[in-house]
């Protein structure tokens, strides 16, 4: 079993040139997706919020996250509006609690936040009130955040990039090829 921050460095170093970016985030990229694979190995289901600008690439992973050819266990991930179809009409704090309260019932606590967007969106909201959430933001920093810029023009490439390394990271995980504990 190879240690995650090795691993990740060869997996990135794998990858194309245009991967190289990467490279340079990789210690704050570590740092987030190691919490989560750990989320994801226990069995956590992960629901899926995104800016709107970004509702493309929630559809493009709940599409791809469990392909066929992956060959390996399914992953439980779940958009927010098709838990609550009205989750945009929400603007106090306790409609966001009403909200984890009806997760927590259902899910019994076993669920966690995948929040892609602008951090200043009132769709983060949410997400940002768990410490265990993962969360790709656009142009605010966070403890807990991979932090990138929303005018980089190629934003929607690195998604694409970021998706893959996570995807394949999931399968190290599940594998037993990285420790993330």
């Amino acid at each position: 079993m190879q240690d995650f921050e090795k691993w990740t460095l060869d997996a990135i170093r794998s990858e194309d040139a245009s991967f190289s970016w990467l490279e340079e985030y990789r210690f704050e990229w570590i740092k987030t997706i190691q919490v989560t694979l750990s989320l994801i190995l226990s069995g956590k289901t992960i629901i899926l919020i995104t800016d709107c600008d970004r509702k493309w690439f929630g559809a493009y992973i709940k599409r791809f996250i469990n392909k066929a050819s992956n060959a390996r266990p399914l992953i439980c991930v779940l958009d927010i509006e098709q838990i609550y179809s009205y989750f945009d009409e929400i603007s106090t704090n306790q409609s966001l609690d009403m909200i984890e309260d009806m997760l927590n019932i259902s899910w019994q606590s076993n669920y966690f936040f995948w929040y892609i967007g602008k951090g200043e969106d009132k769709r983060a909201d949410i997400a940002k009130r768990k410490d265990d959430s993962l969360m790709w933001l656009f142009d605010e920093d966070s403890l807990n955040a991979f932090t990138m810029n929303s005018n980089d023009k190629k934003l929607d490439i690195k998604l694409l990039q970021l998706f893959h390394m996570f995807d394949i990271s999931i399968n190290a995980a599940l594998f037993g090829e990285i420790d993330v504990s």
